[in-house]
């Protein structure tokens, strides 16, 4: 395609705090009052448009300054005169250029794939090894310190179809989760239940707590301990029968390896802000099934355009088999980024077809939200 020869020309930048519904805890930190992305926009020379969502937490993977830098003084340099189809390229040059800051890397994958698919007229699933399904269930976490306001939110998840939840522990005393998981037992037994403690357990106490929380059967039990502490994790997968699953203690491939070899988990949460981008997420996804193991599509703080890139990964990787969790757009922020509404219908994320992501952000939506800017006049 002599399209994809042409040069990128233009690299912009928005640094977002979006507003959020209500709050959220989780094992290892807080998020209240807005969530914090940077977006960014490649342009080619025929002025067509990619874009990429970096989604970063700072408890996690990274603080957004440190994502805005990245993508502005360190990866700006390597796109800019580049021509679009080199994307391998760029990518492993992006690799050595900053360590670590892997949604930055996660986001300007996204743009360029974005970039070279609505130049070609094709879904960026069609760019990363074809399609296998056309929907994917969705789940959505529950993490309202005030229960009664995620009751709320289950009832809505029922309504709209929805069928997975996972009920975020370890961020409140052991009591506040037994009586959630009973509750939600009792009340939404439709559901399908998932445990994530975000590393919020201390070694000594997680055998016991995560003993009581395997009694109520949930389809799996994420990453109950500190993401190094990988004796742990290997001690609590063979106590239980309840499959472990791990998502701190995975990054990318070469974590995925460790983890497999060590025999810390039976899945895997795998997310593209964790791994550096699409290619490698799928490489985390095969990697895991290699072994033996399953994985699920997890994601961060997210907007619509992240989860876009996000349900394009799943979509073209079979490995992948335990839905995903890209519901913030829709159940979490209080106005989304995207020009459209990311589509969700009858519990199910619906795979796009049109080129590229299939989707693009509203650009006064960007430069309301935004507290910095690198966007050329």
């Amino acid at each position: 395609m002599a399209e994809l020869h042409q040069k990128i020309v233009g690299y912009d930048l928005w640094y977002l705090k979006l507003p959020v519904t209500s709050r959220r805890d989780h094992g290892i930190g807080s998020v209240a009052g807005t969530c914090e992305v940077v977006v960014l926009r490649l342009t080619s020379e025929d002025g067509t448009e990619g874009f990429g969502e970096a989604s970063p937490w700072s408890v996690f993977t990274g603080t957004p300054e440190a994502t805005y830098a990245a993508l502005d003084r360190y990866l700006r340099p390597l796109v800019i005169g580049a021509r679009v189809g080199d994307r391998a390229a760029i990518m492993q040059q992006a690799m050595h250029a900053v360590a670590h800051c892997t949604e930055a890397k996660a986001s300007l994958e996204t743009a360029l794939i974005d970039l070279a698919g609505r130049i070609s007229g094709v879904p960026v699933w069609s760019l990363l090894g074809g399609r296998c399904r056309d929907a994917i269930p969705l789940s959505c976490s529950i993490a309202n310190p005030d229960f009664s306001q995620d009751i709320e939110l289950l009832a809505r998840l029922r309504e709209d179809g929805v069928r997975i939840v996972k009920l975020k522990t370890g961020f409140k005393d052991h009591a506040f989760d037994i009586m959630r998981l009973e509750h939600i037992a009792q009340n939404f037994p439709e559901f399908s239940v998932r445990v994530d403690y975000n590393q919020g357990l201390e070694i000594e106490e997680a055998p016991n707590r995560v003993r009581d929380v395997a009694g109520f059967k949930p389809d799996f039990i994420e990453q109950p301990v500190r993401s190094h502490h990988y004796g742990m994790m290997a001690k609590l997968r063979q106590m239980f029968d309840v499959p472990l699953l791990a998502d701190e203690s995975v990054f990318g491939p070469e974590d995925m390896e460790r983890a497999a070899r060590e025999g810390i988990c039976d899945g895997v949460s795998v997310k593209i802000m964790k791994s550096g981008g699409l290619t490698r997420g799928q490489t985390v996804a095969r990697i895991a099934a290699a072994h033996g193991l399953t994985s699920y599509g997890g994601d961060m703080f997210e907007a619509g355009l992240a989860h876009l890139a996000g349900t394009h990964m799943i979509a073209a990787t079979p490995e992948i088999t335990l839905g995903c969790e890209f519901y913030q757009a829709s159940y979490f922020l209080r106005e989304d980024i995207l020009e459209d509404p990311f589509q969700i219908s009858k519990g199910q994320v619906v795979v796009p077809t049109g080129p590229g992501l299939g989707g693009r952000p509203d650009i006064s939506k960007l430069n309301r939200y935004a507290v910095a800017t690198a966007v050329a006049a």
